[in-house]
Order: structure tokens, then C-alpha cells, then sequence
């Protein structure tokens, strides 16, 4: 097997079965024993996926070799961590082709697609245009996307002018993929004795809200609808909730119902 196979041999697998992979909310060790910070590449030990450990905490999967490559030119900064550290954080989804790079079709789809931003695809409508956006060797650079992963991306509007797909300020606004995911540090919620610190936060759509326990004695957040919740927080663990539809979301301490917060969501 190869070296690529085997860092990928089981990211096929973790594409195909994503829906069990994605849950919204999971608990953090707040002291992992490699230091990690936005932007690290990490891999467990059992399983050789590669993950983006992007800045809301979570972490992002490379479905394939492919798309690996569009971001990285080798693995020479991929950190391994235990597989326990890293099943304590929360998978936040797959990792898109880098825009700008590649373009991108499915063998159940005749069209090829540009790559933008947040994942979005636009329809290249004729080769003509294709050759004028990516250049002579335009043929050379479309990859085909299994059917599973085509639904990580999102369809856009179809390109028919070169003006309205320009590589270098597409490239540009897609450095990482942080950029790309438009991801953001959590708002953080401190949990103590006397409660919530703070008791409420008012985040834009889509950010993440972090809940760390900085107590002695075990704690949760758990929503007044049970509609998410953290489970049992030991001592220093974190939990970590993204908000995806705009709205008012009360929660409550489990062993200590006294103790209450909310979150508000608005547009961004």
C-alpha cells in the first residue's frame, strides 16, 4: 500500500459515512498533551485520516488525497496525537477543494465546476471559458468528486464571463481553510460555583459558543428544550455548540438548575 493510500485508505469511508460523523456538539479535553492551535494538521494513530483543526475548536476532515493536495504540497506538518485526544474533538465536517486550483465534476454530472469560496460551485459554461479562467492545460485540471462527497459543496450561479471568476482574487480570499469555511474563534462561557460567566452571549450566525468548566465539580449545559446538551462536564472539560439557525437558545446547569444562560443568534 502505498504512503498516500495509507493516509487515506479511511477517509473514503469517513466521507461515505459522514451523517454519523457530524453530530453538533461534543466534549473537549482542556489539556491535550501535544499543543495545538488553528491551523494544525493532526492524525491519531489507529486511524491515518488527516484533519484541519480549525479556529471554532473543531476538527475538519480531507476526504480524499485529491483534496489534501489542493491545499498542502506533502505531510510534513501533519501532527499525530492520541487517538483518545483526538476523538475529544468534535468533527465539524469535511474539508472542500482550495478554490481556484482545480475544477471539479462527478461522473453522474457532464458539467465541470469552478471551485469558490465556502465551497460553492459554479458551472463553467463552455471550454472556451474554461481555457481563458484556467489556461491552455485547462483539461488537465478537473478532477472527478465521488457522488458522496459532491454534497459537501454547494451549487452556485453558472459562470459565462471570465470577469466573474477571477483565480487570483478567488486564491486571495482563501488562504486557509479557515478563510475558506469562514471559521471563528467560540465565544466562551466560564462555569463556576456561583454559575454562567458570562450569563448570555449574542453571536452572529454560524459562530460557535465554547462552555469550559472551570469548577471542581462536575457541571453541563444542557438546552431548556433538550435539544443539545453537553453531558456530564468533569473538572476543565469543554463543550463546544454551534448555533445554525437564528433564534433565542436558553440552557440550564443539570446539577444545579438555578444556574442558567442563553445565547442569541442573529443574522450576521
Amino acid at each position: 500500500m502505498t504512503k498516500l493510500s495509507h493516509y487515506f485508505s479511511l477517509s473514503l469511508l469517513l466521507g461515505l459515512g459522514l451523517s454519523f460523523l457530524l453530530p453538533q456538539s461534543s466534549a473537549l479535553s482542556a489539556n491535550p498533551t501535544t499543543e495545538l492551535s488553528s491551523g494544525s494538521l493532526i492524525r491519531g494513530v489507529a486511524y491515518p485520516s488527516v484533519y484541519y483543526l480549525g479556529a471554532d475548536g473543531l476538527r475538519y476532515v480531507f476526504p480524499n488525497e485529491k483534496t489534501y493536495f489542493t491545499w498542502y504540497d506533502n505531510f510534513n506538518s501533519v501532527t499525530q496525537i492520541s487517538d483518545e485526544a483526538l476523538g475529544q474533538i468534535q468533527i465539524g465536517g469535511n474539508v472542500t477543494y482550495k478554490p481556484g486550483v482545480k475544477m471539479v465534476k462527478i461522473n453522474t454530472d457532464p458539467k465541470t465546476y469552478a471551485v469558490a469560496p465556502g465551497g460553492y460551485l459554479h458551472w463553467i459554461e463552455n471550454e472556451t471559458l474554461a481555457g481563458t479562467i484556467f489556461g491552455g492545460d485547462w483539461a488537465n485540471k478537473i478532477d472527478d468528486l465521488p457522488d458522496a462527497f459532491f454534497t459537501n459543496y454547494h451549487i452556485g450561479s453558472s459562470l459565462n464571463n471570465a470577469s466573474s471568476y477571477q483565480l487570483n482574487n478567488v486564491r486571495i480570499a482563501t488562504a486557509d481553510v479557515n478563510q475558506d469555511k469562514n471559521l471563528s474563534v467560540p465565544a466562551i462561557f466560564t462555569i463556576t460555583n456561583t454559575g454562567y460567566s458570562p450569563i448570555d452571549f449574542h453571536i452572529p450566525l454560524g459562530k460557535s459558543v465554547r462552555f469550559v468548566n472551570a469548577d471542581t465539580v462536575q457541571h453541563t449545559a444542557t438546552a431548556d428544550d433538550l435539544s443539545w446538551g453537553s453531558g456530564t462536564l468533569a473538572p476543565n472539560a469543554q463543550f463546544v455548540h454551534t448555533f445554525s439557525t437564528i433564534g433565542t437558545y436558553q440552557f440550564f446547569d443539570s446539577y444545579n438548575s438555578r444556574h442558567t444562560g442563553a445565547v442569541y443568534v442573529t443574522a450576521k
